[in-house]
């Protein structure tokens, strides 16, 4: 399969006038896209942009198997947990209007909703929720075969039943004793900015963050089980011989996690608001303060730390940067932005390798070693 690059960059000579030491940022850029397709991924569009604002892009594998059709390099793709930092600002937002505190209880805002196995909403906060502290189980069904994704794929929960079916179990653990990643948090906050606000978590978004950015090629898809054109097909490796295109399906948690978007408006998202273009000084503070992750979460994110709907990583370079990757229905993408929001990178993979934890931590290196590459580098972008 050919790859495609769709903005070519031009090398930097090094100051001393003597030949680089390795490859270019373009080359880099190429290389470690065609790195994440040669371990099998079918598909992956990259886009960075640089401190000047000047953007590289590169694409490798194909969008669609059976015909083998390039991928574009402006496909959209299913957003999925990094809606959870648009979530996030939007709290945050309300909270620095007065409007919600982040020390209020679940109980406060959705009484009786989270009381049953031990689950208790009246001691958990909503930084808790925010930051996967809470100890709330993540109940979110899911299909492990092709016989349950066909089964399953079309499948409609609203937030009440998904949460329900979480507080149906043990807590992992007492609030505030632990850390374990929990979608079932994130679908407690979409219904606390509605009873704060009167509105659907993904109109507040709308409203407070896409349309002020100007990010139209974000959009939330409520119910439809499609993408807008144009995007790669989504697969999922189930195992040996069974690739499966899962691009028909509805999110499970369509009213929090239906977002479609692009990698430029991801970037520019992500630089918006380490900027401050989104959060006033203290509550983007608060969002940064952070916490290790788990030993299984470790292993996906060596020196990973958890804040208020974002992540922080170390670069090899030196420093950290901050993310949050999103995985569903075949679209896996892993992003990142400096501190300074002067340079970020979004990778976004068609395809999920998730039938080994092998698989599963291949990718997830690569595609981590390509941000990491694009954050570290100097001398990307062209005029």
């Amino acid at each position: 399969m050919a790859l495609g690059v769709a903005t070519l960059l031009t090398a930097c000579a090094a100051t001393t006038g003597a030949k680089p030491a390795g490859p270019s940022p373009v080359e880099r850029l190429r290389q470690d896209a065609e790195a994440i397709h040669v371990l099998g991924i079918s598909g992956v569009q990259v886009r960075v942009i640089a401190p000047d604002g000047r953007q590289s892009v590169a694409t490798s594998g194909t969008a669609d198997l059976d015909t083998g059709r390039p991928v574009p390099s402006n496909g959209y793709f299913r957003m999925a947990s990094t809606s959870k930092t648009l979530v996030a600002t939007v709290v945050l937002q309300l909270e620095a209007e007065g409007r919600l505190s982040l020390h209020d209880t679940v109980d406060h805002w959705l009484p009786g909703v989270v009381q049953s196995k031990g689950n208790d909403g009246s001691r958990v906060t909503i930084r808790q929720l925010l930051q996967h502290t809470s100890g709330i189980p993540d109940g979110l069904p899911g299909y492990t075969t092709p016989k349950e994704y066909y089964q399953q794929r079309h499948d409609v929960y609203g937030p009440e039943q998904l949460v329900a079916r979480a507080v149906a179990h043990a807590p992992d653990f007492p609030p505030g004793k632990g850390w374990a990643y929990s979608n079932t948090g994130y679908v407690l906050l979409g219904l606390i900015i509605q009873k704060a606000t009167g509105h659907p978590a993904h109109q507040e978004i709308e409203d407070r963050i896409l349309r002020p950015l100007g990010l139209d090629q974000t959009r939330w898809m409520g119910t439809s089980p499609t993408l807008p054109q144009p995007h790669a097909q989504g697969y999922q490796l189930f195992g040996p011989g069974s690739r499966v295109d899962v691009t028909d399906q509805i999110p499970v948690d369509h009213e929090s996690l239906s977002w479609v978007t692009t990698t430029r408006d991801e970037n520019v998202f992500l630089r918006a608001l380490l900027a401050g273009r989104l959060l006033p000084t203290r509550q983007l503070a608060e969002m940064k303060q952070t916490v290790p992750v788990n030993a299984e979460v470790q292993q996906l994110w060596p020196g990973g730390r958890y804040g208020l709907g974002l992540v922080e990583r170390p670069l090899s370079c030196g420093g950290t940067y901050w993310s949050h990757e999103g995985g569903d229905g075949g679209y896996i993408t892993l992003n990142g932005v400096t501190n300074d929001a002067r340079r970020s990178a979004v990778v976004s993979m068609s395809e999920a390798r998730g039938d080994t934890p092998e698989h599963i931590l291949d990718q997830e290196k690569a595609a981590s070693s390509l941000i990491d590459h694009a954050l570290c580098a100097e001398g990307h972008g062209t005029p």
